[in-house]
């Protein structure tokens, strides 16, 4: 059972740029993927509420960093980091959001973990792995959800798991890999168990 209480989630504010987010002080944990990876739908379906993070129809919406608090006092938050390479997004815009996510991940002393969300059917795509090489770099620990996992039937979706697992070996101390499904609030129980293990942790 999860020990923090994810519905009490509430919204801080939006970010253009890392200089402009709250005091980097607590423990966060950060969201980040694909425009299309269903990130804001994963995040409504953790917190049990229906319109916490912003979802839309057009991916790449999202060009702020959206923080969320757990608890009163904003230590413990939720990052929803700008969704990344969709194509409709100007080239300009796309390299402007690879700066801050990899400045994020190298200098929030606050950042506790990582999830990084992934179309099941689309895993590791190129800046995937991009993101990958940026959180090996600054030891961050990564939770991968494998999203969108009720579009497969469930041999193919335990293959692609195994696929993805296999293809991350080299990463496996640092990186932990599920299935998830916002629609059917499949795997939640694993992600708030990640979460909590990461935000009620003090760092070493």
């Amino acid at each position: 059972m999860s020990r923090l209480n994810y519905q009490a989630a509430s919204f801080i504010t939006s970010a253009p740029t890392l200089a402009k987010c709250p005091a980097d002080t607590g423990a966060e944990v950060a969201f980040a993927g694909r425009s299309n990876a269903g990130k804001s739908s994963a995040i409504n379906a953790l917190t049990h509420q229906k319109a916490l993070a912003r979802t839309s129809k057009t991916p790449g919406r999202t060009q702020l960093i959206n923080l969320f608090s757990l608890d009163e006092a904003a230590e413990l938050r939720l990052v929803d980091l700008p969704g990344y390479g969709y194509a409709k997004v100007p080239e300009q815009v796309k390299r402007e959001w690879q700066h801050h996510l990899a400045d994020y991940l190298r200098r929030r002393t606050s950042l506790r973990g990582l999830v990084l969300l992934m179309d099941v059917r689309h895993p590791l795509t190129e800046f995937d792995q991009t993101l990958l090489g940026w959180a090996d770099e600054a030891d961050m620990p990564v939770h991968i959800l494998l999203t969108k996992a009720d579009k497969l039937k469930r041999g193919p979706a335990k293959s692609a798991l195994q696929q993805v697992r296999s293809r991350l070996r080299e990463w496996e101390d640092l990186v932990t890999v599920q299935l998830f499904s916002a629609l059917k609030k499949d795997g939640l129980e694993e992600v708030h168990q990640r979460l909590d293990d990461w935000l009620l942790t003090d760092p070493q």
